[in-house]
């Protein structure tokens, strides 16, 4: 009896250790099947996600003439977004002037007329900031702004109702180099 109930023994954990290693190749599997579906999931993620290949900012109602919003625009188009910067911190210090039309007066120097807007600059200098992160975070090399369009915006009466408030619309796009070049030349 002795000698059975030792083989019995010696069964049950042969049946113990198959059972284990079963189960260790079945966790196994499922370990690399779980694998596989992630590499997929992400992949499938990598797909969804376009890059983007421009930066927009849009300001509403902005405080500012539209005026001289409209020629500030002129002058930041078909440039890096670091030099509109460095330029209109320069028009802040009245170093250099905004070239406008109409009835301004002249410049001394190269330009024919032009001013020095500090309200509408400084707010044209935080939507350029804002604009570069936008660029920086869509991943952009070296963005240029194609387009940047003042309108004019909702204009309030004052208190009495008397005057008309100065508002404008600003819309702001920069693209990269690389893509404005390639798309010129198809």
């Amino acid at each position: 009896m002795a000698k059975e109930e030792i083989k019995n023994k010696e069964e049950k954990e042969k049946n113990k250790t198959e059972e284990k290693i079963e189960k260790t190749l079945v966790n196994s599997d499922l370990e690399e099947k779980k694998k596989k579906l992630d590499e997929k999931k992400k992949e499938a993620k990598k797909e969804e996600i376009l890059k983007k290949t421009e930066a927009v900012i849009n300001a509403q109602n902005v405080p500012i003439s539209t005026k001289h919003s409209i020629a500030i625009c002129a002058f930041l188009k078909n440039k890096r977004i670091s030099k509109a910067i460095s330029e209109l911190e320069e028009v802040l210090v009245l170093r250099r002037a905004i070239p406008m039309k109409g009835e301004i007066p002249h410049r001394k120097g190269k330009m024919m007329s032009g001013r020095f807007p500090k309200k509408a600059t400084s707010n044209f200098l935080k939507l350029l900031k804002s604009l570069n992160a936008n660029a920086n975070y869509n991943k952009l090399e070296d963005p240029i702004i194609i387009e940047a369009i003042a309108n004019i915006g909702a204009r309030p009466y004052g208190k009495f109702g008397r005057v008309r408030k100065k508002r404008t619309h600003i819309k702001i796009i920069a693209k990269d180099k690389q893509k404005i070049n390639s798309n010129k030349t198809k």
